[in-house]
Protein backbone atom coordinates (compact mmCIF):
# COMPACT_ATOMS: atom_id res chain seq x y z
CA UNK A 1 0.00 0.00 0.00
CA UNK A 2 1.66 3.43 -0.94
CA UNK A 3 0.12 6.28 1.10
CA UNK A 4 0.89 9.73 1.56
CA UNK A 5 1.90 10.50 5.51
CA UNK A 6 2.36 13.85 6.69
CA UNK A 7 3.22 15.05 2.63
CA UNK A 8 5.39 12.45 2.01
CA UNK A 9 4.92 8.87 0.70
CA UNK A 10 4.94 5.89 2.53
CA UNK A 11 4.47 2.23 1.70
CA UNK A 12 3.46 -0.16 3.73
CA UNK A 13 3.36 -3.99 2.89
CA UNK A 14 -1.02 -4.67 3.62
CA UNK A 15 -3.56 -3.40 1.44
CA UNK A 16 -5.13 -1.37 4.58
CA UNK A 17 -4.24 -0.67 8.24
CA UNK A 18 -6.08 1.38 10.85
CA UNK A 19 -4.97 4.57 11.82
CA UNK A 20 -3.79 2.93 15.12
CA UNK A 21 -1.94 0.50 13.21
CA UNK A 22 0.36 2.86 11.48
CA UNK A 23 0.42 5.45 14.46
CA UNK A 24 2.18 1.91 16.08
CA UNK A 25 4.40 1.33 12.96
CA UNK A 26 5.74 4.80 13.04
CA UNK A 27 6.22 5.16 16.55
CA UNK A 28 3.81 8.37 17.56
CA UNK A 29 4.27 8.73 21.09
CA UNK A 30 2.68 11.89 21.66
CA UNK A 31 -0.58 11.65 23.93
CA UNK A 32 -1.96 14.61 21.75
CA UNK A 33 -2.55 14.22 18.25
CA UNK A 34 -4.52 14.86 15.36
CA UNK A 35 -5.85 12.81 12.61
CA UNK A 36 -6.79 13.83 9.62
CA UNK A 37 -7.92 11.01 6.20
CA UNK A 38 -8.15 12.75 2.99
CA UNK A 39 -9.17 15.82 4.89
CA UNK A 40 -11.59 14.38 7.26
CA UNK A 41 -10.59 14.96 11.23
CA UNK A 42 -10.77 11.39 12.57
CA UNK A 43 -11.30 11.42 16.32
CA UNK A 44 -9.40 9.39 18.60
CA UNK A 45 -11.86 6.81 19.61
CA UNK A 46 -12.41 6.02 15.68
CA UNK A 47 -8.77 5.75 14.76
CA UNK A 48 -8.62 1.82 15.43
CA UNK A 49 -12.08 1.25 13.20
CA UNK A 50 -10.73 4.24 10.50
CA UNK A 51 -9.25 2.31 7.87
CA UNK A 52 -6.10 3.84 5.38
CA UNK A 53 -6.02 2.00 1.98
CA UNK A 54 -3.91 2.76 -1.20
CA UNK A 55 -3.62 6.66 -2.15
CA UNK A 56 -5.26 7.80 0.94
CA UNK A 57 -3.62 11.13 2.25
CA UNK A 58 -2.78 10.93 5.94
CA UNK A 59 -1.99 13.50 8.42
CA UNK A 60 -0.85 12.77 11.59
CA UNK A 61 0.25 15.93 13.93
CA UNK A 62 1.03 16.38 17.43
CA UNK A 63 -0.10 19.05 19.35
CA UNK A 64 2.21 21.06 21.38
CA UNK A 65 1.69 23.82 24.11
CA UNK A 66 4.06 25.98 25.40
CA UNK A 67 4.12 29.68 27.05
Amino acid sequence: MKITLNNRIAIFDATSLSIEDIIKLKNFTFKLLVTKVNGQLIKKEERAQTQVKDGDHLVILHLISGG
